[in-house]
């Protein structure tokens, strides 16, 4: 096994006149399987073409880009794991001092809005190659979307990129059927009909049964309702037997053409993806430089599953993975773990088996395969569906098989689970183990907020179920004769949050004697219903109007409310209580 090339002279040492394709990444090039780059550029070496990296280049001009020659197909394009703008700066818009997918952590080595920039500079290395840009910030942005820093609507990536094809989603699937049409000699305005992809042309297309035409740009622009309808649509489009593929104009002849999701892999698919030959580390030219941090957080994690029924309004997992869940298979997680027990730096501990929620191991129901998911219900929100199937016990077996190999001291569950589905669940088995074997001290749940406005803007479940949930773990814990805590994320400021609601949050913090681990001020990103609400005041599945914190003081007291027993936020503290209405709760909160 060997990393891919990243220099012209690693491209001749292997004989090759030119790569297929240059991958151009914002990260820093790490060969593990949590890494967009990697997956993508193994999956192509596994159908035999050959890919060259081109991790964190130059783009002050396009000399980089023509760092390996030619490619023979073309350009991939990616901002990296992380949305670039994210990566750069804080909810409050101040500027990060670190980048964890960058070496030794420092900043600077890709741009702001990188898709667009690195295409502009592929377009200028080479006229005439193919550009195909993918990864989160793309996906997310295939559309009009609602841009948080510049506090306006920018239109699709697409045309600011310049790019030929847009690959949104998980896109092995989508990438391979794009490099066979290219090596068969189909020209690239052609390739149209890919499922998972995007593209602009200025053939007016008709709606038909298959067919959605959504509000126009300029439509968007005058009307914040049209853009929540937009949204409406495509949220209810994402799924990859019932969506329709999606059209947006900009004017008399622009047109993106967005086509439905590709069907996400199956079990066996993700299986061959996962045994792969992936170095599983970051490139040794970062050594020197301090390592990529990023690496450590997942180095000894497995990836279980994909896609996520959650349905969090404030999450892109449903206009990015898509709401069906899919699976690896046991046989395929415990020979990953095999491979990590062998490696040098293994200490006995497996940080997570788990996913976007560990406790999801496949489609919420049996309906949900053979239709689609449902457009108009979610699975768990307002409370579970009666179609939903409630079962641990696939993934028990896993944690079960892997905690009993040979070097392997301790399993952990980091990607977090979703309490509610462990209420639902009749047998209290998988609770019972998670305490007894794969936590240590703590564990971290995601109720978010109490408030029950707030929470159905979040579609998250009411504040009984967590309370429920809180009395179970204590229970369990206490008959194992163990002292382990819940450690609550919460977030500020989301759409539908009050002052008044914030205090209300602080007070059953005070009650309940739960500290928050972290608080996360509400961060309007592309994609999320929550950003639509941030930006229209309105909610788009019912139209309903939807108060929003906007002002940077307010947002900043509601934060310092969650946190109201740290000395530095006592002043903020006691301006919002005021501001309340509240001054009698002044000596409560402190």
């Amino acid at each position: 096994m060997a990393f891919l090339p990243v220099t012209k002279e690693e491209i001749e040492a292997q004989g090759w006149e030119q790569p297929d394709f240059v991958l151009i990444t914002g990260d820093a090039y790490v060969d593990h399987p949590s890494f967009g780059h990697a997956i993508i550029s193994r999956v192509l070496e596994s159908r035999g073409y050959r890919v060259a990296i081109l991790a964190q280049p130059d783009w002050q001009s396009a000399k980089d880009f023509r760092r390996f020659g030619k490619p023979r197909l073309a350009y991939l394009i990616t901002s990296g794991n992380v949305d670039s703008m994210v990566n750069h700066y804080s909810v409050f818009k101040r500027r990060r001092k670190k980048d964890s997918y960058s070496p030794g952590g420092k900043t600077g080595y890709r741009p702001d809005r990188a898709v667009i920039v690195y295409s502009n500079r592929a377009r200028e290395a080479y006229k005439g190659v193919p550009v195909i840009i993918g990864g989160l910030e793309a996906s997310l942005r295939r559309l009009t979307h609602y841009d948080y820093w510049e506090d306006k609507l920018r239109r699709s990536i697409l045309l600011d990129s310049k790019a030929d094809l847009l690959l949104y989603g998980m896109g092995e699937r989508g990438i391979v059927a794009v490099a066979e049409a290219l090596d068969s000699g189909i020209k690239m305005e052609h390739i149209t009909w890919i499922k998972g992809t995007a593209f602009s042309t200025n053939i007016r297309p008709e709606p038909s049964d298959y067919v959605e035409i959504l509000p126009s740009y300029e439509e968007i622009l005058r009307s914040k309702r049209q853009y929540g309808e937009s949204f409406r649509i495509q949220y209810q489009n994402q799924d990859w037997i019932n969506g329709k593929t999606l059209v947006e104009s900009y004017d008399e002849n622009r047109w993106v053409v967005v086509n439905p999701p590709m069907e996400p892999l199956d079990t066996m698919e993700l299986d061959d993806i996962y045994r792969l030959p992936f170095m599983r580390n970051e490139h040794p030219e970062y050594q020197a430089l301090g390592g990529v941090p990023a690496i450590e957080e997942i180095k000894f994690s497995i990836t279980a599953n994909r896609g996520c029924f959650g349905g969090c309004a404030f999450c892109a997992l449903t206009y990015h993975q898509g709401r069906e869940v899919r699976g690896r298979s046991k046989e395929s997680i415990i020979k990953e773990a095999k491979v990590l027990t062998e490696r040098p730096d293994f200490k006995g501990y497996i940080h997570d088996i788990g996913g976007p929620t560990a406790n999801f191991r496949g489609p919420a129901c049996k309906k949900q395969q053979k239709y689609g998911v449902c457009k108009d219900k979610e699975c768990l929100y307002p409370q579970p569906c009666k179609q939903l199937e409630i079962d641990h016990k696939g993934y028990l077996e896993i944690l079960r098989s892997v905690r009993k190999l040979p070097k392997v001291k301790k399993v952990f569950i980091r990607s977090g689970i979703r309490y509610d589905y462990v209420m639902a669940d009749k047998n209290n088995e998988f609770l019972e183990e998670v305490c007894k074997y794969h936590i240590s001290g703590t564990l971290k749940v995601a109720p978010e907020h109490i408030s029950p406005q707030v929470l159905a803007k979040m579609r998250k479940p009411p504040k009984k179920v967590f309370l429920a949930f809180s009395k179970q773990y204590k229970k369990v814990n206490e008959n194992l004769g163990k002292k382990q805590y819940l450690i609550p994320y919460l977030i500020s400021s989301h759409p539908g949050s009050t002052l008044e609601d914030a205090v209300e949050l602080a007070l059953f913090l005070k009650k309940s004697g739960f500290v928050p681990d972290q608080v996360q001020d509400f961060y309007p990103t592309p994609g999320t219903l929550s950003t639509c609400m941030y930006y229209t005041g309105l909610d788009p599945l019912t139209g309903e109007q939807v108060y929003v914190a906007k002002d940077i003081k307010e947002k900043q007291m509601q934060r310092a409310l969650l946190h109201f027993n740290k000395r530095e936020n006592h002043k903020l503290v006691r301006e919002a209580l005021e501001k309340a209405g509240r001054k009698d709760l002044i000596p409560v909160l402190r």
